[in-house]
């Protein structure tokens, strides 16, 4: 091997472990890398912010199941990086984060910019390590790789001292990874069967990744052998499809009572992927810990989650796609005691997500949500961040194909529209959509300016309460009447658009979105269509003054 660069040998790693895009916001700390990308194939996106090109590689990473490429440079790049890293790791996803770093003479110094990136970010990664040596940049990254993917997926933090990569080195590339795969044993198998055949009412709870379109096949077929009801996790909706007459709905926030029953009076919980944490818990209510108060099978990826809340009856060290190879060799008996159950949850899915309920004001964020449902491609890819405007999304949008839901589950603000510009970087010929709250767009609304350098043309729906709604709710519940720090003055998103060189809309009325709608996917250009919805309406089932009644009573019921 001849002499390269650090930065060369890195960028061609990058290449033999297979990726094909990294998203960045250039530093002066990483020069060498960025002069190496000049002639590589990989495809680089530039951002206006660290947060946001660490979202986008986040969301390539859960479309994918491959890692995210990130790079930022040092100090307050990769700060303003950590919101994707914490994402990344709560929602396991693969991602890895490039940080510029100062040169190694100056360690411990309090120099430019300096961190220990070990220390920052050593409790929100799967590893967090510093580069010594250019000649080892081969290992660090082949180890990078595979530590990212293996068992429960996550993100690792890689820091370049700056004269790291520009030092010569003459080593031998590594070879590509591999993901590391753990499978069910046979007795298994036979033991999970024993137990659905002495099930009464069993059900399924699909969750986490590692899963891929073939994964969700097999479980599909799996599910319709044992006439098995099958709920997914809270926003991992694409795991199996809304209308395929087993799914039983979704576990999220506000979910369906009648799924909530149906989970609490089963005897066989099959929990496939998911760590059942505190949202689709219901806050650690559903399940008993650490004995669940049912029996609980639980196939995970990662051994160490195997037990670390609940008790599993039958604990699965697998991935979801490994296990569900495996449910082919799983036959139901000759009569199945629960038969009729899956059409029976799948009706009452349907009943709680066809048609929402009114609302005040004149514009309606359900209606136009199940305008879209309609409107859609099934393999439309619809993104949000977090805020109380996504549980329209949630409830009354039916994703029927894998890889079509980018959305936090460690509930991320500012998420939607770097998600839905990583995603359409990816997949240019796939409709993107992006949903953001007024305050959720803001955090990360300057990357709109990406979709335009980039020519991407997706449209983000923009729900304007003129608050941060989620906090002003909970405010009226535990502290009726006394609004605090959470009222917001917003600009005319459809003119921000218009600035950038997008398409803008302005949405006062149900009946106007739609067409809107069709206008912004018509211009070719990134789109923005401002909606403005009455406070008033803050979920699908109370109002703002609802809320705030209730909490006023029950203030006078402990009085009196």
């Amino acid at each position: 091997m001849a002499n390269r660069t650090g930065g060369q040998i890195l960028v061609d790693q990058l290449l033999i472990h297979g990726a094909t895009d990294a998203f960045c916001v250039p530093g002066e700390s990483y020069l060498a890398v960025l002069d190496a990308l000049h002639d590589a194939s990989l495809k680089v996106t530039i951002c206006r912010a660290e947060g946001g090109a660490c979202m986008m590689a986040e969301a390539a990473g859960k479309l994918t199941g491959k890692p995210g490429i990130c790079f930022v440079t040092r100090g307050p790049g990769a700060t303003n990086a950590s919101p994707g890293i914490h994402i990344a790791d709560q929602d396991s996803t693969p991602l890895i984060l490039f940080v510029g770093q100062i040169e190694r003479g100056m360690r411990e110094r309090e120099a430019f910019q300096e961190l220990d990136y070990r220390a920052v970010f050593g409790t929100m990664t799967k590893w967090a390590t510093e580069i010594d040596d250019a000649a080892r940049i081969p290992e660090i990254i082949s180890r990078a790789f595979h530590v990212a993917t293996a068992g429960r997926p996550g993100p690792v933090v890689i820091a370049l001292p700056e004269d790291v990569l520009t030092d010569l080195a003459d080593v031998a590339d590594a070879q590509p990874y591999q993901v590391t795969e753990t499978h069910p044993s046979l007795l298994q198998t036979i033991d999970l069967q024993k137990r659905l055949w002495a099930a009464k009412s069993p059900v399924a709870i699909l969750g986490g990744s590692r899963w891929s379109p073939q994964a969700i096949e097999r479980f599909t077929r799996f599910a319709e052998r044992f006439d098995l009801p099958v709920a997914v996790s809270f926003r991992r909706q694409m795991l199996f499809p809304a209308d395929h007459p087993n799914f039983a709905g979704d576990l999220g926030i506000g979910p369906n009572p009648k799924l909530l029953k149906r989970i609490k009076e089963s005897d066989l919980v099959l929990l496939v992927g998911g760590r059942l944490s505190e949202m689709p818990s219901q806050s650690y209510t559903l399940f008993g810990i650490p004995e669940p108060g049912r029996p609980l099978v639980h196939v995970h990826p990662d051994a160490e989650e195997l037990g670390r809340v609940y008790r599993p009856s039958l604990a699965i060290n697998a991935s979801p796609t490994a296990f569900c190879a495996a449910l082919e060799t799983v036959h139901p008996p000759q009569e199945i005691p629960w038969a009729g159950a899956a059409a029976e949850a799948h009706e009452a899915y349907l009943g709680w997500t066809e048609q929402p309920a009114p609302v005040a004001g004149a514009f309606h964020p359900g209606e136009a949500v199940t305008w879209l449902r309609r409107y859609l491609p099934d393999d439309a890819i619809l993104c949000n961040g977090a805020g109380n405007y996504a549980t329209w999304v949630h409830r009354f949008h039916r994703f029927t194909k894998f890889a079509t839901q980018l959305a936090p589950t460690c509930g991320s603000m500012g998420y939607g529209v770097p998600a839905a510009i990583g995603a359409k970087r990816l997949y240019p010929e796939r409709t993107v959509v992006a949903f953001a709250g007024d305050g959720c767009f803001l955090m990360n609304g300057q990357d709109f300016a990406t979709a335009v350098q980039y020519d991407l043309p997706v449209v983000v729906v923009v729900i304007d309460n003129g608050m941060y709604g989620t906090i002003r709710m909970h405010q009226e519940r535990d502290y009726p009447g006394r609004v605090s720090a959470t009222e917001l003055k917003n600009p005319d998103f459809a003119a921000y658009a218009k600035a950038f060189g997008g398409h803008g809309e302005r949405v006062e009325t149900t009946a106007e979105f739609g067409p809107a709608f069709e206008r912004a996917v018509a211009s070719g250009k990134p789109a923005i269509i401002h909606c403005l919805l009455d406070p008033e309406a803050i979920t699908p089932a109370k109002s703002l003054s609802t809320i705030r009644a209730e909490a006023f009573a029950a203030q006078a019921q402990k009085g009196a």
